[in-house]
């Protein structure tokens, strides 16, 4: 039966009629939106020592502006078309690249967490190419791929990969033994026992590993573009032109901002939508604290 957390009230200790023990979504939602303001004043407390230091002299306002005046710069470029196209560049080849390298991962990781023989034949080559950064490999593709779309996506393909990859193999390990058994008893075969038993177990493991890719597939992204520097639109593309205009840098850290932001945009999405799709699994984690 699927767990359920309900929100309830105990007896209260003799002396304080009134106080109540809360538990269940109104205490997770509390602890969530505690974590919200101490993040929020975390971020107002940086941008604010950073406006002192940009507004005192501390350092050249060349070099660097103001936080407010990069602020404002950034929501001035939302409405820039320009700049929204470099956005939707970025975004492209995000996608695409995380989309290939989950189909490419998903069924490598669950093929070598359930045959051990395999798994062992390809660990060493597995842990040498895995440290590997893909901006390492941007003089090398380029080489090879001409193309700076191809070039993008595949590098993304190539780092983002991993984590997807390692996450799927260690968490068919940990798949509950007695639904195996139970499978097993149904004459369930090996492939059935990986799409209707290995699969939804992991699936919230395989989660968390697209949603770690994702940061990665993005740095990726607009480092390529930063280093090869042959498309027409991207965040990268936008940074290296605004760097080029040295009396209007809070133009550059509006850029690199915008990337910061959309990543920021991303993980909380990505994070909202596991926690849709795998309910009874947040509910068991928080149920066991």
């Amino acid at each position: 039966m699927e767990s359920s957390v309900v929100e309830s009230e105990v007896d209260a200790p003799a002396g304080s009629p009134d106080d109540t023990v809360v538990t269940g979504p109104a205490r997770q939602g509390r602890s969530r939106a505690t974590r919200g303001v101490r993040g929020a004043i975390g971020v107002l407390a940086f941008l604010v020592i950073w406006e002192i230091i940009g507004r005192a002299g501390i350092v050249d306002r060349t070099f660097l502006p103001p936080s407010s005046d990069v602020l404002w710069r950034l929501v001035t470029l939302f409405g820039d078309g320009g700049f929204l196209q470099d956005i939707a560049a970025t975004l492209m080849a995000w996608g695409s690249g995380l989309l290939i390298s989950t189909l490419i991962a998903v069924p490598a990781g669950l093929l070598l967490g359930s045959l051990p023989g395999i798994n062992s034949a390809v660990r060493v080559l597995v842990e040498f190419l895995r440290p590997i950064p893909g901006v390492a490999l941007i003089p090398l593709a380029l080489l090879v791929i001409p193309d700076q779309a191809d070039l993008e996506r595949s590098l993304a393909v190539y780092a983002s990969m991993w984590p997807i990859m390692i996450n799927a193999v260690y968490a068919v390990g940990e798949v509950d033994p007695v639904a195996r058994d139970m499978a097993k008893c149904f004459g369930v075969g090996r492939l059935g026992m990986l799409t209707r038993v290995a699969l939804p177990s992991v699936a919230p493991f395989i989660a968390t590993g697209v949603r770690v890719a994702s940061g990665i597939a993005l740095i990726v992204i607009v480092s390529t573009e930063l280093i090869a520097g042959g498309g027409e639109h991207g965040l990268g593309m936008f940074i290296v032109n605004a760097s080029a205009d040295a009396e209007h840098g809070d133009l550059l850290y509006a850029g690199v901002a915008a990337v910061g932001l959309l990543g920021f945009v991303l993980d909380v999405l990505m994070r909202q939508g596991e926690r849709r799709l795998f309910r009874w699994h947040y509910a068991r984690q928080e149920g066991s604290r």
